[in-house]
């Protein structure tokens, strides 16, 4: 069995460097380019004219926006499934760099597969992005587990800063290097009678998502070269039976979280609070697309499409300010209480959105305050987590818990999100449910134990 040095600087600098590696995900795929690319696709035919917002999947009708919501809470399934027990196959064998190593090159090779996504054949379409976002949760899953094995509980609201900090950096570059390349290499085709005559430049808006998966790949490389393995070895270990066996290990922590009160109750309100951040990451833009005035015409639909990006920018920038102002909050306040003070601006967020955001001014003002608590919220809740584990070497299997309680928020919050649409017509009533997961959250957090509020 290998030991791992806590508070290592190599260590600590190869975890943080996965976050480096993979929020290129989260940003490129499923906030920026990609839904952007996804929304004009499938409202748009080859001539660049408008069609219509509806698509056809599996031969019935759905507005574009609310499939792309279904979908991925599809993939979160999947993850929701098979994470929980692969986690208790890998405490059990000891081997979860493995898995992580699985898990990232899913993601990375799928995000190279949304090249070939196609409009026309969007059932196929859609699996590669379901894969990839398999991967990148998944492979979150084992990076998370190893905080509270690499930092001690005094330094983990930092690392964890530190890490979510790296992603923000990391993602924002390549989102950049992705703009320049569209905007002033953008590939453009000149047709007669539907024949290509001519052709200018020679970045395809897909390219993105090529350089998203290699970079996602060739970056996590550092991680795995110098990130410890718990155990290098499997020998000795019994194989067989591996899928009861991880059961078994799932079943051991569960019962164990049960009797750790202030573990399950933060768990709990984790739920609730964590459906809403999660819901507004994914719907953010395509709430932007639908429910502003950009104006009409194809140079307002650039003007949308690089305004957008912008705000996303604006959000990661700021958010690296968030993650450590509120790790440096938690160190005054506290950990619950800093978490709560982040919910209470998401709160405003949500009502300011409904009763006021209707030009893309207003989208900016957003933009900035969803920044400055989207990565302190992000930040404090896995430290949070990490420091109300008990001492163990079964991380990983705690760990699926705080992902399967995160990712039920999010397919709970996103599919409702699409029904209310679907229902009301609009985007803009279903920011209203979330408002209500952020409360039940608050009023979660105030039934921690008290002795925990200091942290």
């Amino acid at each position: 069995m290998q030991l791992i040095q806590k508070d290592n600087p190599k260590t600590i600098k190869a975890w943080t460097f996965y976050d480096w590696a993979n929020s290129v995900f989260p940003l490129v795929i499923t906030s920026a380019i990609f839904p952007n690319f996804y929304d004009y696709v499938t409202t748009h035919d080859d001539a660049k004219n408008m069609i219509g917002k509806t698509v056809l999947f599996f031969g019935r009708e759905f507005e574009n926006q609310n499939i792309y919501t279904f979908i991925y809470a599809f993939a979160l399934t999947i993850v929701v499934i098979i994470t929980p027990l692969l986690s208790g196959i890998a405490d059990y064998l000891g081997n979860k760099k493995r898995f992580l190593q699985f898990f990232c090159y899913l993601g990375s090779l799928s995000c190279m597969c949304l090249y070939f996504f196609d409009r026309n054949h969007l059932e196929l379409s859609f699996i590669p992005f379901i894969t990839a976002t398999v991967g990148f949760w998944g492979s979150l899953v084992y990076y998370n587990s190893y905080l509270p094995e690499i930092a001690s509980e005094e330094n983990q609201d930092k690392v964890s800063a530190r890490g979510f900090s790296m992603g923000y950096l990391g993602s924002s570059i390549l989102l950049i290097v992705c703009l320049v390349g569209i905007m002033v290499f953008k590939y453009q085709e000149t047709t007669v009678n539907g024949i290509v005559v001519s052709t200018t430049g020679f970045f395809k808006v897909k390219y993105s998502f090529l350089l998203t998966g290699i970079w996602w790949m060739g970056f996590a490389q550092y991680t795995f070269k110098n990130l410890p393995n718990k155990s290098n070895t499997i020998k000795g270990k019994n194989t067989k039976g591996l899928l009861l066996k991880g059961f078994k290990e799932l079943i051991t922590v569960s019962k164990q979280i049960i009797k750790i009160v202030e573990l399950k109750r933060f768990l709990g309100s984790y739920f609730f609070y964590n459906m809403g951040v999660q819901t507004v990451m994914v719907v953010a833009v395509l709430f932007a697309r639908n429910e502003i005035d950009w104006g009409i015409g194809e140079a307002a639909e650039k003007d949308k499409t690089t305004s957008l990006i912008i705000s996303i920018l604006i959000i990661q920038f700021i958010g690296v300010l968030g993650a450590f102002v509120f790790s440096r909050m938690s160190s005054r306040i506290g950990n619950i209480k800093s978490i709560m003070v982040a919910i209470a601006i998401w709160i405003f967020i949500c009502f300011y959105t409904y009763l006021i955001v209707r030009l893309p001014i207003h989208f900016y003002v957003v933009a900035v305050l969803v920044g400055f608590v989207m990565g302190g919220i992000q930040s404090l809740s896995r430290s949070t987590y990490s420091k109300l584990l008990p001492v163990t070497e079964d991380n990983t299997s705690y760990f699926s818990f705080y992902d399967v309680m995160e990712k039920l928020g999010m397919i709970i919050g996103t599919v409702s999100f699409g029904l209310i649409s679907e229902m009301t017509g609009g985007m803009r009533p279903a920011v209203l449910s979330l408002i209500l997961f952020f409360v039940i959250g608050f009023i979660g957090l105030l039934f921690v134990p008290k002795k925990l509020k200091s942290h």
